[in-house]
């Protein structure tokens, strides 16, 4: 694949998005609106929505990623993936309501607890009642790393920034409960990853 120097390109997109889209096609096949939280280069929303026609892909970040994002959304020229939105998690509102799912890749370790905290609080607000949110990303389980790779990779996020670090999966369940939202799924992904899959009480 031939790539435009211009724009922002993130080889961990291009190999994760095929076993993502094996797991989101049969769990969106009747959503009409995602909201993608932290959509980075954009990749992951262009190949999403091309590869799911019948649904409308809703980008948003902070105000830095939008020109990337806007870069890979504007040259794919498709009519169900959107312009990013101004999105930061920790803000009393967002600027989007009724979204039928949500999907965020590999967020929950950079931003710090309290801001999974209000990222899950937010996507509440935001899901209709009984849509998915669906997080990929390292997950720790019982306090252990699933893996040596993830145990270095956990020191290197905290040594760049003490607030950062891969998230343990019962605290993030727990949270998730606490805002209205149930686990579903724990897909085991290539790379030592998850995609958790929550549903919001009807």
């Amino acid at each position: 694949m031939t790539q435009n120097p211009d724009k922002p390109f993130s080889p961990a997109c291009e190999r994760n998005r095929i076993p993502i889209l094996n797991v989101l096609r049969p769990l969106f096949a009747e959503v009409e609106l995602v909201l993608e939280i932290g959509s980075g280069t954009g990749q992951h929303a262009v190949f999403f929505a091309e590869q799911m026609p019948y649904l409308t892909w809703q980008t948003s970040d902070l105000a830095e990623n939008h020109c990337a994002i806007r870069k890979w959304v504007e040259e794919a020229a498709l009519r169900n993936v959107r312009l990013p939105l101004l999105l930061d998690v920790d803000a009393d509102t967002w600027p989007i309501d009724g979204a039928d799912a949500v999907f965020t890749a590999n967020t929950l370790h950079i931003v710090s607890w309290p801001s999974v905290d209000e990222t899950l609080a937010g996507v509440s607000r935001v899901l209709k009642a009984g849509g998915l949110f669906c997080a990929y990303g390292p997950f720790s389980y019982d306090g252990r790393h699933t893996s040596e790779s993830n145990a270095r990779f956990d020191l290197s996020l905290r040594a760049q920034n003490p607030h950062s670090g891969i998230r343990d999966f019962m605290r993030v369940c727990k949270l998730a409960a606490d805002h209205d939202m149930s686990l579903q799924d724990d897909f085991a992904m290539p790379a030592n990853n998850r995609l958790l899959v929550f549903r919001k009480a009807v």
